[in-house]
């Protein structure tokens, strides 16, 4: 009699809760964006639609492009990692000879009506080029392979901040250092590297580092009250106020989709961008905004499942810095809205309207579906 093989119970090769989740998250950002541009674009004469259906279509990119992603074996990454590190970095020189000027910053290459963003992809070269070096670590990371690690993220972080996008640049210190203690570093060592990130940020505000407008976007969630703002803080307080009065004004329930007074009449700035989740807090109200933020922390919680879940440490680190990346850019847009984080570019991921930021998010679950789908042997 031939043996028969147990059938024993196979995990599913698909995260259906990451991809299901996502997509809805997505759905809803599509609705708001419209919602959020609607009344602005016909007020100026335009199609309410232009920035519904650009959204969509970044939507159904992102899609294509994290299907790609997870069909590919992570572990083939690692040797490309190198080869993805410097292209991105000659990306952000080519932006600063050839990008396009926008709102005083240089972070684009525009192509027609498209525009791409090079920094949104440097968090995740980061990821990849530093789960790369640290999983060749066995044996521990020593003070040299720390310098050497430090001096690899130098080199986007400088560039980014540059454009300037300091947003960006914050993520992907926090993804650094994150990143490192999951690597086995040392306390006492990240403890240094912690503070000395403190000290350079107080250097940057206190020694003509930064530009007005982004030591008064930092700073204002602090100094909601001043007594005598300048221009910058009077701007940055404006928005916040406004940020916080649409989210109030929604109430427990929200206003319902489309008639927020506060989204509809366009009186938030950057409110398809920056403050995409003052259209979510007006419409929907405490309760909308708060399974908005589930869902949102759902997908998080998968991205930290898959790190556990990761058969190699390659897989572990990757899946680390991209709970991060995710986390970090939930934590961080939603809080500014709310004036307890300082205002910076971050959007909200799969919210806000942004073809790169959505396509970036969609590679970075994409290749959290590739850890988990090859989590066993």
């Amino acid at each position: 009699m031939p043996r028969v093989p147990a059938t024993g119970r196979r995990a599913f090769p698909v995260d259906v809760v990451l991809v299901v989740t996502t997509l809805v998250v997505a759905v809803i950002g599509v609705v708001m964006v419209y919602t959020a541009t609607r009344g602005t674009l016909v007020a100026e004469g335009l199609s309410g639609t232009y920035y519904l259906k650009r959204q969509a279509l970044f939507v159904v990119l992102g899609v294509v492009a994290m299907v790609v992603v997870a069909a590919v074996d992570y572990r083939r990454l690692e040797p490309l990692a190198t080869a993805i590190y410097v292209l991105v970095v000659l990306s952000l020189l080519a932006v600063f000879v050839v990008g396009s000027h926008a709102q005083g910053s240089q972070r684009w290459f525009s192509f027609g009506p498209l525009q791409l963003q090079p920094s949104e992809f440097a968090v995740l070269a980061l990821v990849l080029a530093v789960a790369t070096y640290c999983s060749r670590r066995t044996e521990g990371l020593a003070w040299r392979d720390v310098v050497r690690v430090l001096l690899l993220a130098a080199v986007p972080i400088v560039l980014v901040m540059a454009q300037p996008d300091l947003g960006t640049a914050m993520i992907m210190t926090v993804v650094l250092l994150v990143m490192l203690a999951v690597a086995g570093l040392p306390g006492r060592i990240l403890v240094l590297l912690v503070a000395g990130a403190a000290v350079a940020v107080v250097i940057a505000l206190e020694g003509g580092l930064l530009h007005h407008y982004q030591i008064a976007r930092i700073t204002s969630f602090l100094n909601q009250d001043t007594a005598h703002p300048s221009v910058f803080q009077k701007a940055a307080i404006y928005n916040l106020t406004q940020a916080k009065d649409a989210i109030g004004s929604g109430g427990l329930f929200g206003t319902g989709i489309g008639h927020g007074v506060q989204t509809t009449l366009g009186y938030v700035p950057e409110q398809q961008t920056d403050f995409i989740f003052t259209a979510v807090g007006e419409q929907l109200g405490f309760v909308g905004a708060t399974g908005v933020l589930v869902l949102l922390g759902t997908i998080s919680w998968r991205f930290l499942r898959n790190a556990q879940l990761a058969r190699d440490p390659f897989g572990r680190l990757l899946c680390a810095g991209l709970f991060t990346f995710f986390a970090f850019s939930v934590f961080q847009n939603a809080g500014m809205t709310m004036g307890i984080m300082p205002i910076t570019g971050i959007p909200l991921p799969f919210l806000s309207y942004g073809g790169t930021a959505v396509l970036s998010f969609f590679m970075a679950v994409g290749l959290a579906l590739s850890v988990h789908a090859r989590r066993r042997a």
